[in-house]
């Protein structure tokens, strides 16, 4: 195994137990190494610190798997995805669900892997490169402990911020073995029924993050008037259906998330005729309700990081408190304004900072009751604080 010296900032980072290694001049005068390889983290004196996993075209250039030496072969792959199975199954609460994360990179000691179990099929998806000439090990190995029906790995391309609006049915998704799944899979969560994609798309159709969350929200809005911003495939306004309220309206750019937001609606016996699906730039709509002089008893805004469509742009940063200020004149005194965020690079204080400016921007007065993240089978190390991404905040109008 190859040897790579690096720099003191990041023998600072490794002795934290941090498991990236991002580039700099020092690993800018590295050896030329493949992508998958495996090589020894040494200090400049030659003190060993880590075995870690090259991916030299990235800005993470390699990844931790172990701070002691070992070999990536079937036997410890093994070992580590037994942890992981095992820490599910005698930790999360998986109650009426068959669609979670088995496999959460860093939090799993797998940096750059994840895996995601939909019914009797799995989805891996590659955050790094370095994975790829291991991918038909993993697959391997998860046939034997898991035995599903299929696996299937969904692409990382990188230009996502641009493709978002446009790739619901773009084929992302291939499989890698077993048998192929209907186009539309029927997976269960929280005894709720939901559609997913294991090919179209960027994403399934389902954040297996939110699973917690959205079993939390179901009891708030009985006999409310829901407003879902942002809704994608309509997963938080069918467990606000679901659970008795009244009215749900569902606010999304593209018209086929929002046509994937029915047919959820139909697979839950829902009459989506009771509800109200508005296609559109949230922030136009927002206006548009405004002026109708509608209200609601909860809103809930769940935007992606990033946004662009034909009209503008939305970041978290900057985009949140424009969001708030124009969501809380339609929010009755007392009712419930739920932001979620999954941005990594936007701490929790910076996120509150957000939300102050736009209560301030529409001069009200917000109170956090109920701060949440993601569930147990997201776990993250505490030498990892970008693990903790997920920002669930449930706040009172007034």
């Amino acid at each position: 195994m190859q040897q790579r010296i690096v720099g003191s900032e990041t023998v600072r980072m490794l002795e934290l137990g941090h498991p990236w290694v991002i580039s700099d001049s020092f690993t800018k005068r590295w050896p030329k190494g493949n992508s998958g390889e495996l090589v020894q983290l040494i200090d400049e004196r030659g003190k060993r610190l880590a075995t870690a996993l090259l991916d030299p075209a990235d800005r993470i250039v390699a990844r931790v798997l172990s701070f002691t030496p070992m070999q990536l072969d079937r036997l410890w792959l093994k070992k580590r995805l037994q942890a992981a199975i095992g820490l599910r199954e005698n930790h999360a609460d998986l109650t009426d669900s068959n669609a979670w994360r088995w496999v959460n990179a860093e939090g799993d000691g797998l940096p750059g892997l994840t895996v995601d179990r939909y019914a009797d099929y799995l989805m891996v998806q590659l955050y790094c490169e370095g994975w790829r000439p291991h991918l038909k090990l993993i697959t391997s190995v998860l046939q034997e402990l898991l035995n599903p029906a299929g696996i299937y790995e969904k692409a990382r391309p990188q230009n996502t911020r641009e493709l978002e609006a446009t790739s619901d049915t773009k084929k992302y998704g291939r499989l890698l073995a077993g048998n192929a799944a209907p186009q539309r899979l029927r997976v269960q969560e929280n005894g709720l029924i939901f559609l997913v994609s294991l090919e179209e798309g960027l994403n399934t159709g389902l954040f297996l993050d939110q699973r917690q969350n959205r079993c939390d929200l179901m009891p708030r809005m009985k006999g409310k008037r829901f407003l879902n911003l942002f809704a994608y495939t309509g997963a938080f306004s069918v467990a606000a259906a679901v659970s008795g309220a009244v009215k749900v309206t569902s606010v999304d750019v593209s018209p086929g998330y929002t046509d994937w937001n029915r047919a959820n609606f139909e697979a839950n016996r829902l009459n989506p005729k009771q509800h109200r699906f508005l296609v559109g730039d949230c922030l136009a709509r927002l206006a548009e309700l405004t002026a109708a002089k509608e209200q609601f008893d909860g809103i809930l805004m769940d935007p992606p990081s990033f946004s662009t469509t034909s009209k503008g742009r939305f970041t978290t940063r900057g985009g949140t408190s424009d969001l708030v200020a124009a969501a809380l004149p339609l929010l009755l005194e007392g009712g419930l304004l739920i932001c979620s965020s999954n941005h990594q690079k936007t701490d929790l204080a910076d996120y509150l900072k957000e939300l102050r400016r736009g209560a301030l921007q529409a001069n009200s007065e917000l109170r956090v009751i109920e701060q949440q993240g993601q569930p147990a089978d997201f776990p993250y190390p505490v030498s990892f604080p970008e693990g903790r991404y997920l920002k669930y905040l449930v706040c009172v109008k007034g």
